[in-house]
């Protein structure tokens, strides 16, 4: 179980850490220019591909959760931390509350975010149909 929180870590530090990368080009830069809607849209598509790459790396990465349980656990747990930094970044860091956070989100781009994080806890069972596992070493 320990390889498959280390991978579900790995995960979420990885897309967690594109986001916040994007976001840093998001509000200053493109929010002013398109709005809130837009800025987010545009980035959805980056994100969706960083989920799909960040899925491959992880399953090759940590070759034992290569099987639907452990893909699963390893992506809905990736999800509960995504969540909860999300949740506990708005709570903290821009002193709203759990519902004011909720009700602040665009109905459109919010909708599509939660589309997209059901996409991100199921990218790495989704990938086990395409992934090759690494070869073992042969000794020479």
């Amino acid at each position: 179980m320990s390889k498959t929180i280390r991978a579900a870590l790995v995960y979420f530090a990885i897309v967690l850490g594109t986001g916040f990368v994007l976001g840093m080009f998001r509000v200053p830069v493109l929010v002013p220019r398109i709005g809130e809607r837009w800025a987010e849209l545009a980035e959805m598509p980056i994100m969706a591909a960083v989920i799909f790459f960040a899925a491959g790396y992880v399953l090759r990465r940590f070759p034992e959760i290569a099987s639907h349980g452990r893909s699963l656990a390893a992506g809905f747990l990736a999800l509960a931390m995504t969540v909860a930094a999300e949740l506990g970044l708005a709570v903290l860091l821009q002193q709203q509350t759990l519902v004011e956070f909720i009700s602040s989100r665009d109905k459109v781009s919010g909708s599509v975010y939660l589309a997209l994080l059901l996409v991100f806890a199921l990218m790495p069972r989704l990938r086990l149909s395409s992934h090759v596992p690494a070869a073992p070493a042969t000794k020479a």
